[in-house]
This record gives C-alpha cells, structure tokens and sequence, in this order.
C-alpha cells in the first residue's frame, strides 16, 4: 500500500514522510485512531516507505514497484511481520498463534484496511469466541525479532490492536520496547489506547489519526466504488468518520434519500397538521426497520449540522448542495434551547425502533414532540 492510495490525510503522511527522511524512525510507534479510520493503511504505507528499495531520498511516496514493494504489497517480505488478535477456530482448533492466519490476513486486507476487529473475527470464523493476543504469542514474538532483517533495511513488527493482549504478551512487548533489538521498528495499531500498560504508553511515540472526513468518505466511495454522489454523502455522513463502516453499507438503501426525507418531515412537524404527519408516518413505516434506523441516525447528524451553522455558518463549511438552504432556513428553529430536546427525541425513537416498537407510533410520537419543540422557538 502506498501513502497515495490512503483518502487525505495530508499532514500526518508529511510528518512520516520527514521522520524517514531525515533518519528520524522511532523504533515504536503507536498509531491511535477510531475504528475504521486510516491508522492501519498508514501503517501499511509506512512499512512500505520504509523499505522501499527504489525511493529516491526525497519521494513522497514508495515507488511501488520494486522487489520490496510487490512483496510488502501482497503481505509476503520476509522483514514485515504482524501480530493479531486470533482464537480457536474449526481451521486453527489449537495453536492459534498469528502465523496461523497469515492467509487469512492476507485476504481480509485485501478487502479492505478499514475494517474493524469484529470483521476479522467474523472473516476467521470465530463464531462467537472473543479474540485476543495470546500469552503463547509472547514467546513467538521473541523468536521473532531475534533475528536479524533478512533483506530489508528494517525489521517491521506490526502489532494490530494491542489492547487485547494478554497479560504475558504485553509483558514481552514491554521488554522488547525497553531494549528494542536494532534496525526493528514496531508499529501499534490501536482503536484504545487507555486500555494499554502505562509503561507501554511512555515508551511508544504517539501517531494520532483522525477520523476520515464526510467528503473524504464521499469522495472515496464515488473514486473506488462508483456510488452515485447523493448516496455516498448519506452514507458517509451515517458512517461518522468510520470507512469500513461506510464501504461495508454502500449498497444498503441504495432507492432512500434521507435528507429529502428530513425535510420533509421538519415541515409536517412545525406545521404540525395531523393528517400530514400521518401520511408521512406511513411512508416511515414501508422503508423498512433498518431504513428506519438509518433514517434516524441521519436525521441527527443533520440536526446537528443545523445546530452548529446556527451558531458560526464557518463550523459547516461543506454542505452539499441540496442541503444548503434548508440547514440556513432551519436553524432560525434549532438553537441551544431546545436542540438536546430535538436530539433526545430523535434518540428515543431509534432506540425503540431497535427495539422492534411499532414504526408508526414511535414516528408520530416523536413528530408530536419534535414539532412543540420546534413551534416554541419562535
């Protein structure tokens, strides 16, 4: 993987750049980030930079084509190792060590880096086993970096989502960060880090990834997936920063277009005629239970957007277009005395949908409320 295959990003990818550059590699690195943001692929790109055989000093970029590239590209350079959360499987029912399920590694990134740890678990067929890193990786892991790089300028351990790990394992990553063996550098991937040793923590230097944003979502699945635009803005702005998330939901609700939906519905709940709202109601209760979930989750990131153009227009500079006069319109309505009631309402309605509520009571109700909240405004 190359830094360019990554969406944005821009700066952190400068500040890796510079720090091989300038022969500043830190032999441990922690990568922190959200579920589903770009921390895994950086690392990823990062590795690659690193042992690029064909990079001039001064690259952006590794040239993606030399005998290094192609092997850490599909996951096969001897210098480039993973550790990962794994159990008992009907594949692997003993040992369930990492080199266990580097052919399974291999495929699920293939698919995708932005997936979740809940994905590989499913990807292995864990069924409903919990994974973690085991004390039997620690010996492993030492076997591991006791040897010298192969061929590479650098031995590359990634450790992905080092918070599972047993006890006896970050006992050994510990050791191995307070006297790293020379020319490793280790690479933690992790969507907690408050669930890691303290001592870990001040040995490793801090990489903080920031979630994608809703056009970087947008924007990659249009380029990669070919989604029409309207749909890739919905579905990244229900995926809040999460790209496994949204690749994983493109195609759901493909015919459903939420923000004309809210729309709609924050006109029939100001104007507050019953027979509208029921008409509307209907059209709630045929989308569908997942529909109506999703529906719900949009409508509250909207209402949110609404809420923070009402205070500074600047702090929602990337409205499509299609939403733009509605949210400046709308936050004459939303202001910060009634938007926690509008939230909790919204809130309430998608935990009883979850719930497997009545769909047209809970939409009635909530409109009836939203509406009060709305007309008092005023």
């Amino acid at each position: 993987m190359t830094f360019a295959d990554i969406p944005n990003q821009t700066d952190l990818k400068q500040v890796l750049r510079h720090s091989v550059q300038r022969g500043h590699v830190a032999h441990a690195q922690l990568f922190r980030g959200a579920e589903g943001s770009a921390a895994l692929a950086l690392t990823l790109a990062y590795a690659q930079y690193l042992n690029c055989e064909g990079r001039a000093a001064d690259a952006d970029d590794s040239c993606g084509h030399c005998p290094a590239c192609l092997k850490i590209k599909k996951l096969a350079h001897p210098d480039l190792n993973f550790i990962l959360p794994t159990t008992t499987t009907k594949a692997v029912p003993k040992d369930a060590t990492s080199g266990r399920f580097m052919a399974d590694w291999r495929t699920f990134l293939a698919e995708s880096p932005y997936q979740g740890f809940n994905d590989w678990m499913q990807h292995i067929g864990a069924e409903n086993k919990q994974g973690s890193i085991s004390k039997e990786e620690a010996g492993q892991l030492l076997k591991l970096v006791s040897l010298k790089a192969f061929e590479a300028a650098y031995k590359i351990v990634i450790l992905w989502l080092p918070e599972l790990m047993h006890p006896a394992a970050a006992n050994a990553v510990l050791k191995l960060l307070e006297e790293p063996p020379p020319t490793t550098v280790f690479l933690l991937v992790t969507n907690e880090p408050e669930r890691l040793l303290p001592t870990i923590l001040s040995r490793v230097q801090s990489v903080v990834v920031r979630p994608f944003s809703e056009d970087d979502i947008t924007n990659y699945l249009t380029a990669h997936y070919h989604v029409p635009e309207v749909k890739a803005r919905q579905v990244a702005q229900l995926a809040e920063g999460n790209l496994g998330a949204a690749i994983a939901s493109r195609e759901q609700s493909a015919d459903h277009d939420y923000a004309d939906f809210f729309i709609k519905w924050m006109r029939k709940c100001y104007g507050l005629k019953m027979s509208d709202v029921l008409a509307l109601a209907d059209e709630f209760q045929k989308m569908g239970r997942e529909n109506q979930k999703e529906q719900l989750s949009f409508s509250l990131g909207l209402l949110r957007k609404v809420l923070l153009y009402g205070l500074d227009p600047q702090l929602v500079p990337h409205l499509p277009s299609g939403e733009q006069q509605f949210v400046q319109g709308f936050s004459k309505f939303v202001t910060v005395r009634n938007a926690d009631q509008l939230t909790e309402e919204l809130n309430t309605a998608h935990y009883h949908i979850e719930r497997n509520a009545n769909p047209r009571m809970v939409f009635v109700d909530a409109s009836l409320r939203m509406g009060q909240q709305l007309r008092q405004a005023q």
